[in-house]
């Protein structure tokens, strides 16, 4: 009796962590936190400065939201969670795009270019695993990152010629945008795969496909427990590229009105907006797609499928002169 009552009271404290840790970050607004940020270490704003910071303000939010980083604890309460680590990683994701993005494309004029030294050592601190608990630690490798990116934040609004770039031109923004659609692409497709569906496998190449006789039907369902892992990894993923999109929306504003593409990435960051609606249920429904249940990864395929179509369109917008 004497040991039982302690440890109901821990495992309650450990269900009531739980429960309050379980929760995905709200929305900020990128030119919004930029502009004070700028305002508060003394730089004017420049172009390039809201993506970039809105770079930092995402990884930063990772360690900062409620219950911190999760995906490393070995330790209750976190070790027994998963819907907010597979919401870390899906974040992660979008985060490590676009700061491959920014050292590749963004920040230099050509292929040619010096890429920034900043940069260069951010891009692949954020790609460290992001389940390492022991030194250096995940959370220690994104700090340094967000260091490396306010380095470069910082010279970007330097007059001084040889310091930061950022040029935002259309043929940077379509790259990065098919990167973002092959993820959105293949979010849709394991989120489908909640009921099962048959995918035919093409071919390698046009040799294969001359000798190889019909194309092969293989079906293809996500196992029962892994669904609310692709749900909340979806999740995470749309939730920074949407702060990403609103960043880069203005950064690129001059070119998105002269290709007459601001509507459609206007309709990208809306569709994302309703991807991110509050879960009604306290579970991820797993409903037949016209049954009596609801089924929740068919809808976020749904908007994600339709954010997708619109960013192919954008894409189509740019490439034109």
């Amino acid at each position: 009796m004497a040991i039982a009552l302690p440890l109901a009271l821990l495992i309650l404290l450990v269900l009531i962590l739980m429960w309050w840790w379980d929760k995905e970050p709200a929305q900020f607004d990128p030119v919004q936190v930029t502009t004070a940020h700028m305002k508060a270490i003394g730089r004017p704003m420049s172009t390039g400065a809201v993506t970039t910071y809105t770079l930092i303000q995402s990884v930063d939010t990772l360690m900062a939201k409620r219950g911190g980083y999760l995906s490393n604890d070995k330790f209750p309460p976190g070790a027994f969670m998963d819907n907010i680590p597979n919401w870390e990683f899906g974040s992660l994701t979008a985060s490590r795009d676009l700061a491959r993005a920014l050292r590749n494309d963004f920040s230099r004029s050509q292929t040619q270019s010096v890429e920034d030294k900043a940069l260069g050592e951010a891009d692949p601190l954020l790609n460290s695993p992001n389940d390492r608990w022991l030194f250096p630690s995940s959370e220690s490798q994104y700090g340094k990152a967000t260091d490396d990116l306010e380095d470069y934040l910082g010279r970007l609004s330097d007059a001084e010629d040889g310091n930061a770039h950022f040029y935002a031109r259309a043929d940077n923004l379509a790259d990065y945008l098919q990167t973002v659609s092959a993820r959105l692409g293949s979010l849709s497709q394991r989120l489908s795969a909640s009921v099962g569906q048959l995918k035919v496998d093409a071919a390698p190449n046009a040799d294969v496909a001359a000798n190889a006789g019909p194309a092969k039907a293989v079906y293809v369902k996500t196992p029962w427990n892994k669904i609310d892992d692709n749900f909340y990894e979806a999740r995470g993923y749309t939730w920074t590229l949407l702060e990403q999109l609103k960043a880069i929306r203005h950064d690129f504003a001059p070119i998105l009105r002269s290709k007459n593409a601001d509507a459609s990435l206007q309709q990208v960051i809306r569709e994302l907006e309703e991807s991110q609606k509050a879960l009604g249920s306290p579970v991820v429904l797993n409903g037949s797609p016209f049954g009596f249940f609801a089924n929740h990864s068919l809808v976020m395929a749904n908007y994600i499928s339709r954010a997708n179509a619109a960013i192919i369109d954008l894409r189509g917008l740019l490439g034109r002169g």
